[in-house]
């Protein structure tokens, strides 16, 4: 494969690369779609029955999250993600490509996780199945995808990809990292109560609000002068930045907006508001 798509890679980018047998040897196609969550609404379209050619099933639920924790979505052992990855037919040189069934939801998520391990040719695609539906492109059902066979996946894991909240807490007296919160303004401010029972409403101290909806339009990944603008009038160009939200997953769409955007010192709060707001002894303010 002469490119390798690392960010973003578009229907009709992928739509090529499917189209010859040489790069369709190296590619793998995830659907990384997660049920619908709080208010949102499951989308007509979805796996099994509707799949982009050859594409494999990412279990965020299940497969490639940490069963033994109570919290949603929380990183699974090295070996377990390992072991995923390979049943999947992923390889150290597969070009990867995740997406999901609302556009840019969770399919970030998969594509961080990725990036923690060291794979660096996985790239998300923009506008998703809803996108690729509208164009009219190819699809099948699950039961048309042949399994794949053992891959030889392998990792070289970033620590520093996920935190916890011992960090989280440590920055907020600190303040060497601007935390960027996901969620809703409604949510954020204690307006709007939180989806999981038991969970406080409101937000970190100094935690500053970027709904990622903001970031998108109609699925897509808004062009990258205006992500910046975004960006920029709540940070400047060289802050880090802990990227958090309800469980670990839209705060993804975070991250991949900003890493468009040229910011290099960035990660994700593993538990987010999940973990946070539910444990009495960590701080929580509703006022803006």
């Amino acid at each position: 494969m002469s490119r390798y798509f690392t960010h973003l890679i578009s229907p009709t980018q992928l739509s090529a690369l499917l189209s010859t047998e040489q790069t369709k040897r190296k590619l793998i196609i995830l659907d990384a779609s997660i049920p619908p969550v709080g208010t949102k609404v499951k989308p007509s379209k979805s796996w099994p029955t509707d799949v982009i050619e050859n594409a494999q099933r990412f279990d965020l639920e299940r497969n490639f999250s940490d069963l033994n924790c109570s919290l949603a979505h929380t990183f699974p052992s090295e070996k377990q993600f390992i072991e995923q990855a390979r049943l999947l037919g992923i390889n150290a040189d597969s070009q990867i490509v995740v997406y999901d069934d609302q556009g840019i939801f969770s399919c970030a998520r998969a594509w961080w996780m990725f990036k923690s391990m060291g794979h660096k040719n996985v790239a998300v695609l923009d506008g998703g199945l809803p996108l690729w539906l509208s164009m009219q492109l190819n699809t099948f059902t699950a039961n048309d995808i042949t399994l794949p066979t053992l891959g030889n996946f392998t990792t070289h894991y970033d620590s520093s990809a996920f935190c916890d909240r011992h960090h989280v807490l440590e920055n907020l007296t600190q303040g060497n990292k601007k935390i960027i919160d996901a969620r809703s303004m409604a949510r954020f401010s204690g307006q709007e109560c939180e989806p999981r029972a038991g969970v406080r409403a409101g937000h970190m101290p100094e935690a500053i609000n970027l709904h990622y909806a903001q970031l998108l339009n109609n699925g897509c990944f808004l062009p990258v002068d205006e992500l910046k603008a975004l960006f920029m009038s709540r940070v400047t160009a060289n802050d880090a930045m802990i990227m958090t939200c309800g469980s670990g997953v839209t705060a993804c769409i975070l991250l991949l907006a900003a890493q468009l955007c040229g910011f290099t010192d960035l990660t994700v709060y593993d538990g987010s508001w999940s973990e946070w707001g539910i444990r009495k002894e960590l701080p929580v303010i509703t006022s803006l």
